[in-house]
Order: structure tokens, then sequence, then C-alpha cells
């Protein structure tokens, strides 16, 4: 799949996978000798040791990972920033960051926050606005279970109201021992138009990062096919 420069990585949900399908998506591509920065607009939880950018960093090697806005409290931004009292910076700060960085590397890779809609600045700037502003193409991640079928296609729906491009879905967490649930979801997200780019074994991030790093195009079939 010939991928674009500047790729934004969204869920159907909190907790669904995107920091490591980001990694994944960043090892396949760093492994094809392409240059890759990845971009957290807004990380929440610090103050519990959250950071994506870290553990990316971690699990997918060779790429350069930056933070716009570095939140205490596991809420969602606005939330979180007001416990704090920062100022979030709007969406079209974070745009002009991705573009500076979209410069210098053949790929960036924009992990959002929460679901598409998420508000990420406190004059309502979400990551689909941000994908307005750059132009680019999302990737969107679901879980297999129960319940995704309605939540995927409600995200994809807002994405074609606001005429957003998606390159495809991706399963962020799939089971080893998968139930007939399961299969019975990827298959029928697996018939929709948008590609199915591949599914993300359960507990991947507590492999080796060389294992990670092997293994990635493998899982992302649809990608490094």
């Amino acid at each position: 799949m010939n991928l674009p420069a500047i790729i934004l990585i969204t869920g159907t949900d909190t907790g669904v996978g995107k920091t490591i399908t980001t990694a994944a998506l960043a090892a396949v591509l760093s492994g094809t000798g392409r240059s890759v920065a990845v971009y957290k607009p807004c990380q929440s939880g610090a103050a519990d040791g959250d950071s994506d950018t870290a553990e990316i960093v971690r699990l997918a090697g060779a790429v350069k990972a930056e933070t716009g806005v570095v939140l205490q409290e596991a809420l969602a931004p606005v939330a979180a920033a007001a416990v704090d009292h920062v100022q979030l910076p709007g969406i079209a700060v974070h745009a002009e960051k991705i573009r500076e960085l979209a410069a210098d590397h053949h790929h960036v890779l924009v992990e959002g926050a929460g679901g598409l809609l998420v508000e990420l600045d406190a004059d309502g700037g979400t990551m689909a606005g941000l994908g307005a502003l750059l132009a680019a193409a999302f990737v969107l991640v679901a879980r297999p279970a129960l319940g995704t079928l309605n939540h995927t296609a409600l995200t994809l729906e807002a994405l074609a109201a606001r005429g957003l491009n998606v390159l495809g879905l991706v399963l962020g967490s799939w089971p080893a021992d998968p139930e007939f649930v399961h299969q019975s979801n990827r298959e029928a997200l697996g018939s929709l138009p948008v590609p199915l780019l591949g599914a993300i074994p359960d507990q991947a991030s507590l492999l080796p990062p060389g294992r990670f790093r092997a293994d990635a195009g493998a899982w992302l079939d649809g990608v490094s096919a």
C-alpha cells in the first residue's frame, strides 16, 4: 500500500489499541527504510506515568516522537487541562507542528486522544478537524469485541460526513483464543468498503521490542502487502 505522508490514527473509543497500532505502523514503515515521526497532540495521565510516545519509541525503535501538550490527569484533554490550569493550543498549532515534521520525514503518524470527536482544545477542535486542516488520511482502530460494529459504523459515518479519507481499519487487540463473536466481527468488518489492514495481537506490547518489530508486518499485512 502506498501510504501518504501524514496519517492520523484515531479510534472508535479509548483503550482500543491506538498506541500499539501506531507503534506497529511505525515499525513497518521504518523497516522499509522510511523515516518516521510520531506526534501526539495531547497526552493525558502523566501523573500515572502514561506516555504514548515513549511506548511507541520503545517498541518501534528509530522514530522521532514528540508530544504537543502533557497533562497530569487521566481525563479527556479539555477536562485534564482545566485541572492543570493549562491553556490548550488550538488545532492549527498542532497542524503547523505536524507540517514541520512532515518536511523532514517520509511519514508522520499522529495519534489522537480517545475517539475521533474528543475535543483537543477549548474551541471544539478535534482529530476530525485536524485531519481536515491537514487534508490527511485516517487509520481507524477498533476492538474486536461485542459492540464494535456499531462504534465502527458511527465513526466511519462521521469521517465520511466530513469528507475525510480513511486508509483502513485495524483491530487493535486481537485475542490469542478468539471466540465466535470476535471471528464474526472480523468477518463483518472485513466486508466493509474500507479495507481491513490487519489485527494487532492482544498483549503485543509485552513482546521484546525486536520481536515486535519483526512481527509487525505480518500483523498489518494490508499495509505491508
